[in-house]
């Protein structure tokens, strides 16, 4: 048994003993017991193939504390609010925080708030849809942080509800005492014809060590559209792993886009469902790494519905030592006629050492579709730099100027205004020229 073998079990069994009122004592059994079979994926399964756990695995780490302590001038530290306005959910190393959130929001059948709160007010509310769709018994980390549910988001909205303010969901993490273990767990049902924006933020102080396994379930009724965002700045020495799974009514609308900058090793999955025909899915990310950073992205866009429509632009920079992986899937099966599908995945290697392994895939088993995708790698221009350079900027202006460029197209598609202010400040602070960027930008 591997140390993080040991220190979930102790763990689990900790959890086991406090539940007294647990709600859903059966589903973390059967999750816990899934997890047991599986163990963590190793490198020797394709979906892992490019990513190895083997550290993960030599590590222990302990129950995240409810009442970690985290001060406001951490908090600003950790994270700059995008704006007034924002109905703000925060979490402390996986436990809600009201003191720090807007209030829970209620309204005409809406909710914004708390899981555990949702659960202990409306069970049959969120059982209808929680657990529904990630799917634990066929993947290891879902199944880990099914068994271990304790707290996240929860958003409900009616049919028509229409929110006015973005929904922001800030996830910090600590480790206060030590490396620690968060599994925060999102529901977000959208009704019939309503709209959201929906914004996620992990993010950890520089030096903290610590495991977030997270999951997010989104469903959408008919007409439903949520646009979604993520930013993922997790502290350099941790460990993160994410899977947003989607599920499509009849003429849903879905958008993310996905920043990726920090930990050590990210894991970024997202899986979409076209569970009935007429919607469309929009997947935009950008992945920044350097050091020795290992940034993974893998997408799956099943195309399970006739006349749906999915759009995928991922876009890598990768600097150092640091390790880039896409891996997308188009899934087109054999009821999905008039499917018009497209991927692309760019990515930027700005030194000798950084690697990025790409795979882009189409299934394709419809004839009558649009179908497209591809992939490449390159380095800067160097003709480009020799402009520049003899327009008067230095080697790195130049380069600074050329990747910010190159990463911008990802920051101008995000809508949302205030959070595409953060987004462009994040890049830049990733350049070696940072502060003339600032000053053009």
């Amino acid at each position: 048994m591997t140390p993080f073998e040991r220190s979930l079990r102790e763990g689990f069994s900790l959890l086991h003993r406090r539940g007294g009122a647990d709600p859903m004592p059966a589903l973390r059994e059967a999750a816990f017991a899934r997890f047991a079979e599986l163990g963590l994926p190793t490198t020797e399964s394709e979906d892992w193939k490019y990513t190895s756990l083997a550290a993960l695995a030599e590590m222990g780490f302990g129950p995240a504390e409810a009442k970690s302590d985290i001060g406001e001038e951490l908090l600003r530290g950790l994270w700059t609010p995008p704006a007034d306005g924002f109905i703000q959910v925060v979490f402390v190393d996986g436990h809600h925080r009201p003191e720090l959130s807007s209030p829970a929001w209620s309204s005409g059948g809406s909710f914004i708030g708390s899981l555990r709160a949702a659960l202990a007010q409306n069970r049959d509310l969120v059982a209808r849809e929680l657990a529904r769709h990630a799917d634990f018994r066929r993947d290891a980390l879902t199944a880990l942080n099914t068994a271990f549910i304790e707290d996240g988001a929860f958003i409900h909205l009616p049919a028509g509800a229409a929110p006015q303010s973005p929904i922001h969901l800030l996830f910090l993490s600590t480790a206060s005492r030590g490396p620690t273990l968060s599994h925060p767990r999102n529901l977000i049902v959208a009704g019939r014809g309503s709209q959201a924006m929906v914004v996620e933020t992990y993010a950890g102080p520089p030096e903290a060590t610590y495991l977030t396994n997270a999951v997010t379930e989104v469903v959408l009724d008919e007409g439903a559209r949520l646009d979604h965002y993520k930013v993922q700045q997790e502290s350099e020495r941790a460990f993160h792993i994410a899977l947003l799974q989607v599920s499509h009514g009849r003429d849903s609308r879905f958008t993310s886009h996905s920043l990726a900058l920090g930990a050590a090793l990210a894991r970024n999955d997202v899986r979409a469902l076209f569970a009935a025909e007429g919607s469309e899915c929009t997947l935009n990310g950008l992945y920044m790494a350097d050091g020795k950073q290992h940034l993974d992205n893998r997408t799956l866009i099943d195309h399970k519905s006739p006349r749906c429509t999915s759009r995928e632009l991922y876009k890598g920079v990768l600097d150092g030592h640091s390790r880039g992986v896409f891996s997308g899937r188009v899934l087109v099966r054999e009821d999905a006629q008039k499917t018009d599908a497209r991927q692309i995945n760019k990515n930027l290697l700005l030194s000798e050492g950084a690697v990025v392994d790409t795979k882009p895939q189409l299934e394709i088993f419809a004839d009558d579709v649009k179908c497209a995708h591809g992939a490449a790698v390159g380095k800067l221009d160097e003709d480009a730099l020799f402009y520049l350079r003899s327009r008067g900027l230095g080697r790195e202006s130049a380069k600074s100027l050329l990747t910010y460029a190159f990463a911008s197209e990802m920051v101008d598609l995000i809508p949302l205004a205030p959070l595409r202010t953060r987004v462009r400040e994040l890049v830049t602070s990733r350049l070696p020229d940072r502060e003339s960027l600032r000053e053009a930008a």
